[in-house]
Order: structure tokens, then sequence, then C-alpha cells
């Protein structure tokens, strides 16, 4: 929703909730300035009763009634417009805590702040501290990526958006266009799941490999977004977690410790180099290449094939 629009509609609430009486077209123009600068009187009545539908599909009662003058008037009651009282017992106040305090970012510090003192209010005693409530270390979610705040709102308002991304296997960027479904983070890096338009297929993208500005298009999703997002899994089988294989490799001393985790055995050749058995499902081709100089692929030769095509394309590019 455009900011102007939003403000216009936050005024029009107030003063509908703020009256005790009902307030005419004429009234409610003379207090909104937007109204005021509407034009015409035709101008006016459609906005407001755009405004007033969209309101009313917020979820605001509206009443209209006749004013003393037998002018057709507006108001919103309190007692009509009030939600019940908010009950949390320990465990959901100390989840909700949780959930509020987890975002570290300035832009996003401000909203769970003012969320956390609501919490407090309904009902998140002061003294208790949500991470002594379930015995655990402060979580954290980083948000480094300048991407991921306007993928969020994409994913919110489901706009579909354009962005330069670099593939790991590429020397440059390239254009993808977008429908966005969900944001996940996974082993410390956020990913976003959506359709590709021109590959006409789900796909999944890491925020660090998205370049430059992500622009909004004001299109329409043209595919349904599914009722469950599947990103850590798709992520964990790209990355090899799903391991149904096993890979020989060579790695330089010092060097590719995700690598040596994930490493059933590893054995010393001398050298400055160690050799290591790695479990793999889809995706470690992919994944090598990261390492470099610093990987050489043993078997099985499929794989060190696909490697090898990988740092070809690289190196032309």
């Amino acid at each position: 929703m455009a900011i102007a629009k939003a403000e216009r509609l936050m005024n029009l609430a107030l003063c509908l909730l703020g009256t005790r009486r009902p307030l005419s077209k004429r009234e409610l123009r003379g207090s909104i300035e937007a109204y005021l600068e509407a034009g015409t009187d035709d101008s006016f009545n459609r906005m407001f009763e755009r405004d007033k539908d969209d309101l009313r599909e917020l979820g605001l009662v509206i009443e209209t009634v006749e004013n003393l003058d037998g002018e057709v008037g507006y108001l919103a009651r309190r007692d009509s417009n009030s939600l019940p009282p908010i009950t949390l017992d320990a465990e959901e106040a100390a989840a909700l805590g949780l959930a509020a305090k987890v975002w570290q970012q300035a832009r996003l510090a401000g909203a769970a702040s003012g969320a956390l003192q609501k919490l407090r209010a309904a009902g998140l005693p002061e003294d208790v501290d949500p991470y002594e409530a379930h015995g655990a270390l402060e979580p954290r979610i980083p948000v480094h990526e300048a991407a991921f705040e306007p993928l969020m709102l994409a994913c919110r308002d489901r706009r579909p958006v354009v962005f330069e991304y670099r593939k790991a296997t590429a020397a440059r960027p390239e254009t993808r266009q977008v429908e966005p479904w969900a944001l996940e983070c996974w082993r410390g890096h956020w990913y976003l799941a959506g359709w590709d338009r021109d590959r006409g297929a789900e796909r999944v993208f890491r925020l660090s490999r998205i370049t430059g500005k992500v622009r909004s298009r004001g299109s329409a999703f043209t595919v349904e977004v599914p009722d469950v997002v599947t990103v850590r899994e798709t992520v964990a089988s790209w990355a090899g977690e799903r391991a149904d294989r096993s890979a020989l490799i060579r790695l330089r001393g010092g060097a590719g410790y995700p690598l040596r985790a994930k490493a059933s055995a590893v054995r010393e050749l001398g050298d400055g180099w160690d050799e290591l058995e790695i479990p793999y499902g889809h995706g470690l081709d992919a994944w090598l290449v990261e390492f470099g100089p610093d990987v050489v692929v043993l078997e099985p030769a499929e794989l060190r094939a696909d490697v090898v095509d990988r740092l070809r394309a690289v190196a032309k590019g």
C-alpha cells in the first residue's frame, strides 16, 4: 500500500473513531488534508467511497446514520471496534518475546521493539526474561544483505521483482524475473524461494548472490503460491545434505573447513594435501567449485567431470 493512501486511511479511521456523533462527508473532507486536495466533488466522492470500503475490508466497523441536520453521517464506535482481551500463558509470552527480540538490524529493530512493548502490556511480565524461561542462548538472525527488506515486502505484498543474480559458477550476474514466495534463513544464510518467470520453474536464490537493487514490478503473479514452500529442504538437497553417494577428493591443508566438517574419513597425503571421503547428494559439484584450486576431485568420474566443466565455464567468462 502506498504511503500516501495509508496515511489517508489512518486519518479517516482516527476521525471516525474519535467522533461522538456522525460526521458528514462535508465535515470529513474539511478535516482531512488529502480530501481537501482531491479537486472536484466527484473525485472526492470516489476517493472517500474507496477508502471507506478499504477500512471495512480491514475490519473497521463503520456505521452510516443520519445526523441532527438530516445529512448522512459516518462514525466508528469504539465499543464495536475493540479487540477482546489478550491472554497469554508464560510459555506463549516467552515464545513471542523471543520472536520480537530476535531481529538485530536497525530497520527491523523499531518494529520488533514496539511489538515487544505490546507483548509486555498483554501479559509478558517485566521480570520474565524469555531466554531464561526457555533455558536457551539468545537467538540472532543477522540480515546483512541489502536485498532482504525489499524482498520481504515483495513477499508480503505479492509483487514480482527483478534483480541481477550471480550463480556460484558464473563470472557475471544475469537478470532474473521472480515472483517471490518466501524468505528463510538456513545455516546463517538467507534464501528466497519463488517462481522464475524466464525459466518457468520454482527456484531458490541465495540473497548474498544478488547484486544491485531489487526492483519491483506492478504486474500480478502468474502462478499460484504453494501452501507449503520448502526452502530449507531445497537448499539442503542442493548442498548435498541428503547424501546417497560418496566422493573422494584431495584438499589442500588448512583449507576447506566446511568440507572437513562433512567428511566421513580424512587421511593425510603429505606435501600439504589431505584425502577426504565425503557423503553427498545433488549439488556437490557447485559447492566444490567455490574452493577453487584447493580441491581436486578424485572420484567418482562424473563428479570430477562436472566440476571441471563448471571451472571451464567460469574461466571463459
